[in-house]
């Protein structure tokens, strides 16, 4: 499965962005959808993920309450709306595909986008 985020840009703190995931090549029904993202001499780091279904969903600690993932199986798309964003959310966002049991994990997954760039200003 081929996938392709998008949606990052600059955004003043306590502003919002809404980052989608578009995916070909395989339905992403089959995978569990997860956002991670990875700062500037930073490892990359679990932000959010949804099972295959839609019905359960799991986030990192820094975000909850902040950000939600969904997603659309008819339409082949995964999305992360982010709220009340801070600078330190500063950071290229990347959308996965998996199938492991570990959805915090980089191991679980099997497909990687590209990276969308989200810069929070102060």
């Amino acid at each position: 499965v081929q996938l392709q985020a998008s949606g990052g840009g600059l955004v003043q703190a306590g502003g919002s962005l809404r980052l989608s995931c578009a995916a070909s090549g395989r339905t992403i029904g089959l995978y569990v959808m997860g956002w991670f993202r990875q700062a500037p001499g930073k490892e990359r780091e679990f932000v959010a993920a949804i099972s295959r279904g839609g019905g359960n969903t799991y986030y990192a600690d820094s975000v909850k309450g902040r950000f939600t993932i969904s997603r659309d199986n008819a339409k082949n798309t995964a999305s992360l709306q982010m709220n009340i964003l801070k600078p330190e959310d500063t950071a290229v966002y990347y959308c996965a595909a998996g199938g492991g049991s570990r959805p915090s994990s980089t191991s679980a997954y099997d497909y990687w986008g590209q990276g969308t760039l989200v810069t929070v200003s102060s």
